[in-house]
This record gives C-alpha cells, structure tokens and sequence, in this order.
C-alpha cells in the first residue's frame, strides 16, 4: 500500500521534524496527536476530553527540550519501561508538572490495605474551587470482523482487549472513582470534572478507513495485513518498531539498516514460528539528511484474523 500523501506522518513531519531525540518525539505526539474519541459524539456524554492545540511556547519549550533533555531523562529515570502506557503517562506528568497544572499523579484510592479501588491518573488544577480528573490511554487496534458493539470491531493486536471493553472500564469504573468514599479523604480539592483523553493509531485492513460514529475524524491510522500480503506491499525500505517507539512517527540516522518487503516478509515468517504476536512496522524514506516514517501497520500471522473471529464470537 501506498502512503496518503497528507497523512499524520506528513503532518508530524511538517510541525515536528526538527526534533531528534526519541523521548521529545514521543512526547511531541502525547501533546499533538488528535484524539481517537470524538468528544461531540452523543454517545460519549461528554465524557471525552478534547487535546488542546499545541501553543508557540509548548513548541518553544519542545526544541529546547531536544537541545537539553536532561531534566526530561531526569524525570523518566533510570528504568527500563516494558509497558508502553506507563511510559506515555510519565511523558504527561513530567509536561503537566512542567507547565503548572499537576496536582497529582497515579493517586492510589485503597478502601483497606489490600484492597484496591482504583487510581487517579491525573489531578490538574482546575483553579481554587477543584481538580480536573483526566484517565489517559494511549491505545492501538486493528479493525477487524462484526461484534455487538461497533467498538468493539476494534481489537488489541494480542486479541485480549477492545476498544469497546477499555472505553466501558474506563467510563464505567474509572471517571466515576472521586464518588468512592475512600476517594473523598484523599482528594486535595473536589473534582469538578472526569474525563478520559485517549490517544493511539487505529490500523484498518488494507489501508481502508470508513467514518464511524464516535470516532474522531481525523485520528492517526495506519494499516494491517497477513503475513502472506506483505510481499505486496509497495514501500521498499522497512523498520520494526520498537514497542517505546510506537507514540510518534519513527525517525533515524539516514544510511541505517531497512529491510525490503520480501526481507521483511522472510524474518517475520522465522519470528512466528515461535511467536503469535503481530509486529508493529513503518515505512522509511529518506528526508533532511534521516530516515522518517511515511506509514506504519501491524503484520499479522496468517490464522489471526481466524482467531479474532472465534474471540470475538466467544465473547459476543
């Protein structure tokens, strides 16, 4: 498949090319991306949060982020992050706490020691009166099949997630947590205010993006395809993207490794004889002395979409 030729990798590229430095990139897109929800949507009860526009001076204050990372890798520490969203949320705290507006962030709700409520992501300041909740997610699922709900036709790569599923636990249980009252004695002020700011890309099969009701229109997207499709695929030069790089549109030196589509074809077919999980990979080309992405989609084993099928209908 070929790249549109005004998608959000060219839009990214257009406002944030300049920036090298991965963890600036990934928090560039945290801030940029449009939301996957549309937060006018009937369906949604205005429970979505709308991403706000990136001011001059955020963009200001990301340059020389990329010139001077220190306090960004001061505040990320030392750990190796495994989970993708733990990392996006520490990119956001870091932002929120830089620009003022952080009261408090992972704030565990425990109605006993060992039981667990649930936990704030985010309290931001909302002036003296209270405190805005804000869950965040950052998610990626591929469009696939027919289910009860229309959410739910977006699946998690490793089958054991929804859209659907993870908009009902966050709406559900997570939004109405300052209600609990465990919460009350925690809280610094009362919440005014609890809303979810999803973000992620949305994958569709060949490339193919229908409108759908509750989704925003101009959500990141990309494709997927079976194993056995990828020889077709008309981009020549691939990456697989590691999981930490998966927020922003990928960038590296230019002169670096890529893989055609047959040799990208040849090393997932040996990686699946072992593993079931679909790989995340991007298209490269070379732009201002790198290597940027033009386009990403997940590849699949050839018996996934089998296998959604039968999840989806076991849990229909």
């Amino acid at each position: 498949m070929s790249a549109p030729t005004d998608n959000y990798q060219a839009q990214f590229a257009r406002r944030w090319g300049h920036l090298a430095r991965p963890h600036v990139r990934a928090l560039a897109w945290l801030l940029d991306a449009p939301g996957l929800l549309d937060p006018d949507d009937p369906h949604w009860e205005g429970k979505i949060a709308a991403p706000q526009s990136v001011i001059a001076g955020v963009g200001d204050w990301l340059a020389q982020l990329d010139r001077d990372p220190a306090a960004l890798d001061a505040a990320l520490g030392e750990k190796v992050y495994t989970r993708l969203g733990l990392y996006a949320e520490k990119l956001m705290a870091f932002y929120y706490q830089q620009h003022g507006q952080l009261v408090a962030h992972g704030l565990q709700v425990r109605a006993a020691r060992n039981d667990t409520v649930g936990e704030f992501d985010f309290l931001l300041d909302a002036g003296p009166d209270g405190v805005e909740h804000i869950e965040f997610a950052t998610k990626f699922y591929l469009l696939e099949g027919a289910a009860a709900s229309r959410f739910d036709t977006f699946v998690g790569p490793n089958l054991a997630d929804s859209l659907g599923k993870k908009m009902r636990k966050i709406v559900d249980k997570q939004l109405v947590l300052a209600s609990h009252p465990a919460a009350q004695a925690l809280l610094p002020r009362p919440v005014l205010r609890a809303r979810a700011l999803v973000k992620g890309w949305l994958f569709y099969p060949a490339g193919s993006a229908a409108p759908m009701d509750g989704i925003a229109q101009l959500h990141c997207r990309g494709f997927w395809c079976a194993l056995a499709d990828v020889g077709a695929l008309e981009e020549q030069a691939w990456v697989v993207l590691p999981r930490l790089q998966w927020l922003a549109p990928y960038r590296t030196e230019a002169g670096a490794d890529a893989l055609t589509s047959h040799a990208l074809q040849a090393a997932l077919a040996l990686e699946f004889e072992t593993a079931k999980a679909p790989v995340l990979v991007a298209a490269l080309r070379e732009q201002d002395g790198a290597m940027v992405e033009t386009a990403r989609g997940f590849v699949v084993p050839d018996d996934w979409r089998a296998r959604a099928a039968q999840r989806q209908a076991g849990s229909a």
